[in-house]
């Protein structure tokens, strides 16, 4: 018997996803498995390294899901600390460094899988590889981040990015008792809302002692006599600090498929199929972060950075590779976030990205709260929808607010995947007692909103 080879470039969510239901599916006297993971860490979560470094749960061993011990007992070849630098498509190898020994070789397959992720974004700024300056992507990064807080002088930090990562990361500041300053280039934090919903977030941000300056474009990151980070500038003013933490985003990491002349999407990430297979290829899968996936409700492909949707890819990989069958049809684009105890979900289409896909549409913004008003520790939210013109199709949901408000997004998620308009979700079936939620729950206040605008417009 031929015992096949498969090879996986990339030791974290989807990659060993993949590796693990493929193994499930054939043992190793069908296929054999060759993993290479460049870091320290396989089957981690990214997500949690904010909240390890504010102190609310222990690392970087609990952010770990399986050791490569772990995944090396199950017959996975998994090679630590070994960089894949180049990819041959035409001859099936890949080629691999060794980064403690320095040696580079060649390794042969039958099926590759590219699960290469992404990398945090780092524009070219005078200073910002400075010490006392931190991306934070991988559990490396976040034990630096503790190593330069622990070191730091003062108690000063400025948080680059108001995104996710920014302003989850000022929470961490905030509870590490550090002095935070957020410097967004945006006209208000978390650009993934409407600014009428991230203003809300702003004046939370304002509430909770975090200082946020939007419209800041950094130009420079300073350094004191012992070259660690001081002051970052922009081109106003001028912000002391002792620790920066950049939060501006990340990329799909797909320099070795691009010189490998793979299909590379408007977003930057690799292309697939349903099946996720690289396109116009029968033996290239790639899964994770580094893939463009198809945006359900705006029909065009998007890049998002999410362990949900990276282990998944992984699953469907696997499966796929290993002899069965799965498809990923795409995402509505559901994320949810936080900053204390003020909650942030969004799903679906902004304004601009309904007016981008050429979509007329209609708003609603209504406020509630959580539980009962009568109910003790009832809280209020903001939740805003938009429907599609005529039609009533719902296009997406933004809330803000407390008290159990972010996960109240997944119904509108669910609303979405499924095609409904705004008139056919007021007749939801949805969980209510005073503990859990008003008569009507917010999400379908804001779709009886939704459906007044409809026919009024």
């Amino acid at each position: 018997m031929t015992v096949e080879r498969l090879v996986v470039v990339g030791g974290d969510a989807a990659g060993m996803s993949a590796a693990s239901q493929a193994r499930r599916l054939k043992g190793p006297d069908e296929m054999s498995i060759v993993a290479f993971e460049r870091g320290d860490f396989t089957s981690y979560s990214a997500c949690g390294i904010p909240y390890w470094v504010s102190g609310d749960v222990e690392g970087p061993d609990a952010l770990v899901a399986r050791t490569p011990e772990e995944h090396r007992a199950r017959s996975i070849d998994l090679r630590m600390r070994t960089e894949v630098t180049e990819l041959d498509v035409a001859g099936r190898r890949v080629r691999a460094l060794d980064r403690e020994s320095g040696e580079t070789y060649w390794t042969e397959y039958d099926r590759l899988v590219i699960a290469t992720g992404a990398r945090p974004v780092r524009p070219p700024i005078p200073g910002i590889d400075a010490p006392g300056v931190h991306g934070v992507q991988t559990l490396g990064d976040g034990r630096a981040l503790l190593d330069s807080l622990d070191q730091a002088r003062g108690r000063r930090a400025v948080v680059v990015g108001a995104g996710y990562i920014g302003v989850e990361m000022a929470e961490a500041m905030l509870k590490r008792g550090f002095e935070v300053t957020v410097l967004n280039r945006g006209e208000q934090p978390m650009a993934t809302l409407d600014p009428d919903m991230g203003r809300l977030v702003h004046e939370a941000m304002d509430g909770l002692g975090i200082t946020t300056v939007n419209g800041a474009e950094v130009t420079r990151i300073g350094t004191g006599p012992d070259g660690r980070v001081a002051e970052v500038r922009t081109g106003r003013d001028t912000y002391p600090a002792e620790v920066v933490v950049l939060g501006i985003g990340v990329e799909p990491e797909t320099a070795l498929a691009r010189e490998a002349g793979l299909p590379i999407g408007p977003h930057g990430g690799l292309l697939t199929d349903q099946s996720m297979r690289v396109v116009g290829r029968d033996d290239i899968w790639a899964g994770g972060d580094c893939v463009e996936v198809m945006d359900l409700v705006a029909r065009r492909t998007r890049h998002i950075a999410l362990g949900t949707h990276a282990n998944k890819h992984g699953q469907i990989i696997g499966s796929n590779v290993g002899g069965g069958y799965g498809t990923f049809p795409g995402v509505v684009g559901t994320a949810v976030s936080k900053v204390c105890d003020l909650e942030i979900a969004r799903t679906g289409l902004r304004e601009k990205d309904a007016r981008a896909a050429g979509l007329r549409f209609v708003t609603a913004t209504i406020e509630s709260t959580g539980r009962a008003g009568y109910y003790p520790g009832a809280e209020s939210m903001t939740v805003k929808m938009l429907a599609e013109y005529r039609t009533g199709r719902l296009l997406g949901v933004q809330i803000v607010g407390r008290d159990g408000a972010a996960k109240r997004v997944d119904v509108a998620a669910v609303a979405l995947t499924a095609g409904m308009t705004v008139e056919a979700m007021t007749a939801l079936d949805l969980g209510y007692a005073p503990p859990f939620s008003p008569v009507w729950d917010p999400v379908l206040v804001a779709a009886r909103k939704a459906v007044s605008a409809v026919r009024a417009g």
